[in-house]
């Protein structure tokens, strides 16, 4: 049994917060104490931008990722979509977790429901999101939508909708239902990850230490979700391929069926109020798949 106690970097947002508990319960499954450290980010403290504003990447990592390397924490706990595809020297994505629901959900105030419309919204509907890709996927289904940026966590934006601010929102349903949060007064449209692109790796937590913290990667390896990494590493690397941030209007969505083959369906805009493309390929091998998915995007243009 290892006696090692590990100090976990997370940001202090609900869900954030909630993923870091969920690690550490993990993590004394197997015998080993952990600690939560909060760390407040970029993201966290610039709430008037929507994310295509700030400057950058990885601003909702950065800081704890400043943080293992001073040594103040042994490992960080991220949403891996927040993730940029290269870790910053000296650090390594160790293991990721299993994967929660990676659709995206559309909420709408009742009183802006009409169920003759697409998705169920009235005409010209004020829509709330901050993500490019969200945006751009919106924009093609509707094309009558008026787009808001939205910034906060899940609750916060929860409540600006109910208060009238919008008439409907987008969120990662990962995020709701890991938050176990009652929207029963709001209707709720579960958005099909085939159609409606999530971000590479929705849904999927990834643990970050130190290359050269062997104790803490060995640890991390015990939890970690192989079959999950498989198909994350294809969603990231048409990320990385593109040179991309996670304010980039791209969305990529892979999953392996009973036999083990590849499925991928990805989307891609050049801005969020450009035209989206979309492809679907599948494969027995993940080997050059991310390549072949980027070729076909490139050809739609």
């Amino acid at each position: 049994m290892e006696t090692q106690k590990i100090r976990i970097g997370t940001r202090g947002s609900k869900l954030a917060l909630w993923q870091a508990n969920y690690t550490q319960q993990l993590l004394k499954d197997i015998g080993v104490e952990a600690e939560l450290v909060i760390i407040k980010t970029q993201g966290d403290k610039i709430q008037h931008l929507g994310f295509d504003k700030l400057e950058g990447k990885g601003f909702f990592t950065k800081e704890i990722e400043d943080a293992l390397l001073r040594g103040d924490i042994d490992m960080a706990v991220h949403s891996m979509k927040d993730m940029p595809t290269a870790s910053a020297e000296g650090l390594v994505l160790t293991a990721v977790s299993y994967r929660a629901n990676p659709a995206d959900c559309l909420l709408i105030r009742k009183d802006k429901v009409d169920r003759s419309q697409t998705l169920k919204m009235v005409e010209n509907p004020i829509v709330g999101t901050s993500s490019a890709r969200r945006k751009a996927q919106m924009r093609h289904i509707r094309p009558d939508v008026q787009l808001e940026d939205i910034r906060g966590n899940v609750p916060t934006r929860i409540n600006k909708l109910r208060n009238g601010d919008f008439d409907a929102i987008l969120l990662a349903a990962a995020g709701l239902e890991r938050l176990d949060l009652d929207v029963s007064d709001l209707e709720c449209i579960q958005l099909n990850p085939r159609e409606f692109v999530p971000a590479p790796a929705q849904g999927v937590l990834a643990w970050q230490c130190c290359a050269n913290d062997k104790s803490t990667r060995r640890i991390l390896k015990k939890i970690h979700q192989s079959n999950v990494s498989a198909c994350t590493n294809v969603e990231r690397k048409v990320l990385q391929l593109l040179e991309g941030g996670c304010h980039m209007p791209l969305g990529v969505y892979c999953m392996q069926d009973d036999q083990f083959n590849y499925h991928v369906w990805a989307s891609k805009a050049d801005t969020w109020d450009s035209p989206t493309k979309f492809v679907r390929l599948s494969s027995a091998t993940k080997l050059g798949l991310a390549e072949a998915i980027l070729k076909q995007l490139e050809e739609k243009s």
